[in-house]
């Protein structure tokens, strides 16, 4: 029995931390797959365009994010629609030695300003398509030009400032590092849990009845020495009731628990009913809480009878005049404890 139960706690909650710690971990690693895959670096450093710049070279470069600097833009008199909505203006500019095309959104350019003296814009490459085909024939139309002459002069790239979706990237990329820094917080805190599990919120959430430490090897020693009763994942030695169950860890003393009791929950899938668990709830003073779910009745039954005997001011079973005869003893209500308890454990 001795060795059994040697250090058991603190192995249990170091293996708590390691099964919890895989989920950042890939999240990461995930993260890290879609910042090469996709060249998110490169929508965050857009390559910088000048007006001599060949727009067949730099769109052959992945992902097409640039920043352009242009001079002397004209307005095509050519508007791009999506959903019958205006989408953004053309525009015409020259561009090295010969003319590129410029898609503008319309708080840009004014809703179409006939002319834009000079204009830093970020957008993106895009090859164009039966649309920009279209245009190309209406401008050599307007122009005078054949279609052969302005397919020839202009190049099938052309410059789109809506096609950067500059809300949607940044709202992404919050997004994404408010993720990346949650799950590499996540982690570090595994981390320390595993290395000192006296720092776990099982552990600390006893600094309201004293040294966390102290009461931790307390709890080790006389788990380790002799339990009075042993589930497969509940203990009661001496003084403590020790949880170390897959869903997490707990220890409370028992001189310090008011209430405890249970109710049942009915698994089912679809129509069919194929388990039913039973979960006991723990309050205890200095608006301590925590519940121990999964559980068979059995077990729940024979923590809360030999809890009953080994302190007898202990409150059991859930009824209303239970509920009013506890709380009278607390300052706040009882959804107030739960709550304090989820954020002490998450702090």
């Amino acid at each position: 029995m001795v060795e059994n139960y040697e250090h058991y706690i603190t192995k249990n909650i170091k293996a708590y931390y390691k099964r919890r710690i895989w989920m950042p971990l890939l999240y990461i690693i995930l993260l890290a797959i879609c910042w090469g895959l996709f060249s998110m670096s490169d929508i965050l450093r857009p390559i910088r365009l000048t007006q001599d710049a060949d727009l067949n070279y730099f769109y052959e470069k992945e992902p097409h994010y640039v920043k352009a600097d242009f001079e002397n833009l004209t307005f095509t008199g050519y508007i791009a629609t999506e959903r019958g909505k205006t989408k953004g203006y053309y525009y015409y500019v020259s561009w090295g030695n010969s003319v590129a095309v410029v898609l503008l959104s319309p708080e840009t350019c004014e809703q179409g300003n006939p002319s834009i003296e000079s204009l830093s814009v970020y957008g993106k490459l895009i090859k164009g398509g039966e649309t920009y085909t279209k245009l190309l024939e209406n401008m050599a139309s307007d122009l005078d030009w054949t279609d052969t002459g302005i397919t020839e002069a202009l190049p099938d790239i052309y410059f789109s400032e809506p096609a950067n979706h500059t809300t949607y990237t940044y709202m992404m990329f919050l997004l994404y590092f408010a993720t990346l820094i949650f799950a590499v917080i996540s982690v570090l805190i595994d981390l320390l849990h595993m290395i000192f599990p006296v720092t776990a919120p099982a552990c600390q959430n006893l600094v309201v009845f004293g040294n966390p430490k102290r009461q931790l090897e307390e709890a080790e020693e006389e788990l380790a020495t002799l339990p009075q009763l042993a589930t497969e994942d509940m203990f009661i030695t001496e003084h403590y009731f020790i949880m170390t169950s897959p869903v997490g860890n707990a220890i409370v003393p028992i001189n310090q628990i008011l209430w405890i009791y249970k109710h049942s929950t009915l698994h089912k899938f679809l129509w069919y009913h194929f388990s039913i668990s039973y979960t006991m709830h723990i309050y205890a003073k200095k608006h301590f809480y925590i519940h121990c779910p999964k559980n068979i009745k059995s077990d729940i039954d024979g923590i809360m009878d030999y809890l009953a005997e080994a302190n007898h001011d202990i409150v059991v079973g859930f009824s209303e005049k239970n509920r009013l005869k506890v709380q009278a003893q607390y300052e706040k209500p009882f959804h107030v404890e739960k709550i304090v308890a989820v954020l002490r454990k998450r702090i």
